[in-house]
């Protein structure tokens, strides 16, 4: 029976496909509204190639369950278009109606070719509604699996951007924290301290927790590991921005930082770090003031 309703819509969609593509891409666009937008060119081809892919199916009498193997070129194709919907940014809604947006004029060939036998129209409509819902779920769940999927890119590239490691002299690095410090994000402070210990050879490693709000047992431990491997490449670690109520909450959890030498400022802990290389930090003397050295030569008394 099913074969019979297959054959049925395959014969509406070869006879009438230049009216039915024409009338699903009048109903895409309208259901496109704002925001992201597809060449109509691109659009086209999609369609005439998913008619035509649905039409061969159809004729083959192919199975109802569109993760069989006589589905492949259709899955190919809606997996390619859903992915490139997520990066173009389009909504769930958008991409599903690809598919969806062919019910209206598949239907209406349908009623005016099967009007007049209503068990005919009812089985055929049940065939082609059960397939172009499989198709349009599917869409969506390819869909929602590349949005999760950029999304994750996106964290992972922010995380890399919000820990930079910055050399503020030769031999001493810097890495400033921003915000919650997780597994993850402490898994990349990890690999971009290490690689940057690598390309430097540096000897110190100023760890700048100011910008981070909180410090839990967590965080210390994080903190401890990223210490540890520094050491094991060579590095001194000292761990700066240590606040009034970070140093409390430190002391009310019982954390040990062990000999890590921390300081209250990056100011302190830089110059900390300088003197472990062998350099020191001198202030000058008062510079004279603009008025009072105009026109003066230097070390001319004014």
């Amino acid at each position: 029976m099913a074969r019979t309703e297959q054959n049925e819509l395959a014969g509406i969609l070869g006879r009438h496909e230049s009216a039915i593509l024409s009338e699903w891409l009048r109903a895409l666009q309208q259901a496109g509204g704002r925001g992201a937008t597809v060449d109509e060119a691109e659009l086209r081809s999609q369609a005439r190639e998913f008619l035509s892919i649905l039409r061969t199916v159809m004729q083959d009498g192919g199975p109802r369950d569109i993760m069989s193997r006589g589905w492949e070129e259709m899955r190919r194709l809606l997996e390619d278009l859903s992915r490139s919907r997520a990066r173009q940014g389009f909504t769930p809604t958008q991409t599903a109606s690809f598919v969806f947006s062919l019910k209206e004029p598949l239907f209406a060939r349908m009623r005016a070719e099967f009007g007049a036998d209503a068990d005919r129209l009812a089985s055929a409509t049940l065939e082609a509604t059960t397939t172009l819902d499989q198709l349009g779920l599917y869409t969506t769940e390819v869909y929602q699996k590349g949005r999760e999927a950029l999304i994750a890119k996106q964290q992972q590239e922010m995380m890399e951007l919000s820990t930079p490691v910055v050399e503020l002299w030769a031999g001493v690095l810097a890495l400033p924290l921003i915000g919650t410090l997780d597994s993850a994000r402490t898994q990349v402070v990890m690999e971009n301290l290490l690689q940057r210990i690598v390309d430097t050879g540096a000897s110190i490693a100023v760890i700048d927790i100011t910008g981070v709000p909180t410090v839990d047992t967590l965080v210390a431990q994080h903190l401890l590991k990223t210490v540890a491997a520094a050491r094991l490449m060579g590095a001194d670690c000292i761990i700066s921005g240590i606040r009034p109520q970070i140093a409390q909450t430190i002391v009310h959890l019982g954390v040990e930082l062990q000999d890590v030498v921390t300081k209250a400022t990056l100011a302190d802990a830089f110059a900390i770090a300088l003197k472990r290389v062998g350099l020191t930090v001198q202030k000058l003397g008062a510079a004279p003031s603009p008025t009072k050295s105009s026109g003066a030569a230097p070390g001319e008394k004014v």
